[in-house]
This record gives structure tokens, sequence and C-alpha cells, in this order.
């Protein structure tokens, strides 16, 4: 029976498979996690591919509700056009271009490559998956958009840059008032983004869903990638330290 003294205090579940230092249930445990949301936008795009009627149905019950708002409400809808020509894809962009430039002045300059590589892979994935699916705009938009829809390129942008605000500023927020308002800005930019695109007619609900999986994927992989890379490897105990440790 062991001794009080030499009792060790076990980690939870939890505490095991996040801790930084337990590089190998760290690598699990985000491997896992990236692993379910890279497949989830995945798995709607079959959907599309494959014409499944209850997600038709729904999308055009959708657009046809909220357009018809939209053409009743003008003011309504030129608000949205604003925000959505505001946080755009460019404009988030050059967010943030200029956000990479202020991480590496402040010496993190790992953080500002994630950055970089998180905006750049989601930018590349959206076309391309307009390319494979090829999926035409809704007929009667509210406002002019070019190219194809699936998946829209607002919602998926302001989910990286939602992602990016979170893994950026949160850590640095301090008090709890100002996490939630870091939380608050991140989902209140990606959310209307999405929304105005539909409500604006000129993209499906289930395109504007994709782009919303598609960047968390993007930015869960990515973060994924650079916890494990930003993680010690773990300590080997010396031969000194073991003798002395079967002393005790």
């Amino acid at each position: 029976m062991s001794a009080p003294g030499s009792r060790v205090a076990r980690l939870s579940w939890r505490d095991r498979r996040l801790h930084r230092h337990d590089a190998r249930g760290l690598r699990l445990t985000l491997v896992a996690a990236a692993t379910v949301l890279v497949l989830a936008p995945f798995t709607l795009t079959l959907l599309v591919l494959a014409s499944w009627s209850p997600l038709r149905r729904l999308d055009q019950a959708v657009t046809e509700a909220l357009v018809g708002y939209g053409s009743q409400h003008p003011a309504w809808a030129r608000a949205l056009n604003v925000w959505t020509d505001v946080f755009g894809p460019m404009p988030l962009r050059l967010g943030a271009l200029v956000l990479v430039g202020w991480l590496a002045r402040h010496q993190a300059r790992q953080l500002a490559l994630w950055v970089a590589v998180t905006m750049t892979v989601g930018g590349l994935l959206g076309p391309l998956l307009k390319l494979l699916v090829g999926r035409p705009r809704p007929e009667v938009p509210l406002t002019q958009a070019v190219g194809l829809a699936f998946p829209s390129g607002h919602a998926l942008n302001a989910a990286l840059a939602a992602g990016v605000l979170l893994v950026v500023f949160r850590p640095r927020a301090g008090r709890y008032a100002k996490r939630c308002a870091v939380w608050a800005a991140a989902l209140l930019l990606a959310v209307v983004t999405g929304f105005s695109r539909v409500a604006l007619g000129v993209h499906w609900s289930s395109d504007v869903l994709a782009g919303w999986l598609l960047g968390a994927a993007v930015v869960a992989a990515t973060a994924a990638g650079f916890t494990v890379w930003r993680a010690p490897p773990p300590q080997r105990s010396t031969p000194a330290q073991r003798s002395t440790a079967s002393k005790r």
C-alpha cells in the first residue's frame, strides 16, 4: 500500500486528452476533432450532388421566404447588401493580411503563419469546390452576384475570419467580459454574413451551411497542426532520475 505522501494526483480524461505536454493524447484528440469537422462539409456536398429532395425543398422554401421579405422591404435589403460588401471575402483577406503583419511585428510569427495558412487554404478550397459541384445560384436575386453557388464564398471567409478572431484574440482578452465580446463578434460576423447571402437571394441555405462547415473544418485542421507543432516534445527521464524514482 503506497504512503499518502507518494500519491500522485490523477488527471481527468479531458485533461489527459487536451494537455499540451501530453503530445500523444493531444495529437489524437485534435486529429479526431478535425476529421469529424472535415467530413461534415463533404457529406453535405454529396447530398447536394445527389440532389437530395428534402434538402432541395428546404433550400427553395427558405430562399422564397427571405427574398420575398426583402423585396417588400428595400431598406432591409440595402442594409444587408452593405453588410455583405463590407464583410466580403476581399475585405476580410485584407484584414487578415494586416493582422499577419501586426502579429509578426509583435514576435508572434508562428501565429502569423497560421493566420496566413488558414486564410489561404480556405480561399483555395472554396473556388475548387464551386467548380467540382457546379451548382447554379437562385434565379431571383435582390443583388448582383457572379459565379457558382456551392459553397458560399462569403460564408466560408466569414467563418475563417471568425475562427481567426477566436484563436488570436480570445487568449489575449483577459477578463470574462472581453472574452464574451470576442465570441460575440466572431459569431455575429459569421452568422450575419451567411444569412445576408440567403436573404439577398444569391445563395441557397445549404450553400451557406457548407461555407460555415468548410470554414470551421479548415480552422480546426490548421489549428490542430499548429497546436501539435507548438507542443513541446515529451521529456524522457534520465537514468539518474529513474534510479531515484525506483528508490522511493
